[in-house]
């Protein structure tokens, strides 16, 4: 048994978890030294009773490993442990690191340094997602790579900005990679993956849970320098984002809504209690001499070159009236998951722009 199959056995056992992995890993060395150890010497460490100690001596009885990696070859991901450059390097410096992430696509050194975590509402306003796509496609076309949690809402609208900006992006789950939440965004996750990553800390068939996010959301501020909410309610789950970024020293910037809107109320607060107002992606991005001794050297997504190929097929396919999306794809005679694409970077280019019930209207 290697390091990486040992941490993934004893990242499966329910007893263990990140901060007890830690304090046993610091103990003995490595993941295999500890499936090794008897139970005296287990029960030795501070916080590892015979519960947590019996577990972990026993533990073909609880993990299949076998199955565990069959998963992970059918879904043609891999596992990271923390030894692995792949594994990002801020996420290394949080006090409970996840033990191992399942990654599907590619983390690159781009990640490791530029991330920009955006979170907001599942029911996001309309202005809400629109400021979320505008600055996430900024920000991606910049150099920056965009962590967020592939959710309805705030979430989709980042990854697919990012993505229209032939940007980075990162989406981190609540869930195992065999489970995806929610099931409409699966194309989306097959899109990230492509040019991005899928990543979980969770073993391939764990469902998603109310315990599941919030672990999910310190992984996408512990990626990140810094976490940008677009919109949050009282007691949205963005908040927990935010309050975990401010406790591992992260910057924390907020998109102000309007005073009489619920779903701002969370965000609102925020700015109040000293994060960082952002109307425009240079509010962010003239923060990073401040945060890094040497600035990471941006290197901004391929050029912008629209109206050409597939955007002139999808343009000419818009009519001087609003035109529903399904009629767009008809015309066009293009995928359905490549029109909503392009629509989006023709939206953000100023070549469209879209309208309740999923039409759009030309503007030049």
């Amino acid at each position: 048994m290697n390091e990486t199959e040992a941490s993934i056995v004893l990242n499966m056992l329910p007893h263990v978890g990140p901060m007890r992995f830690q304090k046993l890993h610091r103990h003995f060395g490595s993941a295999v030294t500890i499936l090794k150890a008897t139970g005296d010497q287990l029960r030795q460490i501070p916080g590892i009773g015979e519960e947590v100690s019996s577990s972990i001596r026993n533990w073909e009885k609880e993990v299949d490993l076998a199955a565990e990696l069959k998963l992970v070859s059918e879904a043609g991901a891999r596992v990271v442990v923390a030894a692995d450059s792949e594994y990002p390097s801020l996420l290394r410096e949080i006090a409970d690191p996840p033990i191992v992430l399942y990654v599907l696509g590619n983390l690159i050194e781009q990640d490791q340094r530029q991330g920009i975590g955006v979170v907001g509402s599942r029911m996001a306003s309309h202005y809400a997602l629109e400021a979320a796509k505008k600055l996430s496609y900024q920000l991606a076309y910049a150099g920056l790579t965009i962590y967020s949690g592939l959710a309805r809402g705030i979430d989709t609208a980042a990854h697919q900005a990012a993505l229209a900006a032939k940007g980075r992006t990162v989406a981190v789950l609540g869930s195992g990679l065999g489970k995806l939440y929610p099931r409409e965004n699966e194309l989306l996750a097959e899109k990230i993956a492509q040019s991005g990553a899928v990543i979980s800390e969770f073993s391939m068939n764990t469902p998603p849970s109310k315990q599941s996010f919030p672990k999910r959301n310190r992984i996408i501020s512990g990626c990140s320098f810094g976490v940008l909410v677009v919109e949050a309610g009282a007691h949205s789950g963005a908040l927990i984002s935010a309050n975990q970024a401010l406790e591992q020293g992260r910057s924390l910037y907020a998109i102000p809504g309007r005073i009489d809107q619920a779903t701002a109320i969370g965000s609102n607060r925020l700015i109040q209690q000293g994060a960082k107002l952002v109307i425009e992606a240079t509010d962010i991005l003239n923060d990073l001499p401040l945060l890094f001794s040497e600035v990471p050297t941006l290197a901004p997504s391929q050029p912008k070159n629209l109206l050409v190929a597939e955007d002139l097929a999808i343009y000419h396919a818009i009519d001087n009236d609003p035109t529903p999306i399904d009629q767009i794809i008809k015309k066009s005679g293009l995928p359905a998951a490549s029109v909503s694409s392009r629509l989006l970077a023709l939206e953000l280019a100023g070549h469209v722009r879209a309208l309740p019930g999923q039409c759009y209207v030309k503007l030049i």
